[in-house]
């Protein structure tokens, strides 16, 4: 079984790990009611996605 011969150090394990994050959300204010909604997802107040009436809106 192969056993590392050295400790791995904090600044290399970190390194190795700079790609692993957690990429923020891509939030968007809506043009027309102002909410803020996820991009390329229908305003779930007014069921609108883009420019057309998807659902009913929430009251």
């Amino acid at each position: 079984m192969a056993v590392p011969k050295r400790k791995t150090s904090k600044s290399r394990a970190g390194k190795r790990r700079s790609h692993i994050r957690l990429s923020p959300k891509n939030i968007v204010e809506d043009k027309k009611s102002g909410e803020y909604r996820l991009s390329h997802h229908l305003d779930p107040k007014t069921g609108m996605y883009k420019g057309r009436q998807i659902l009913d809106p929430k009251e």
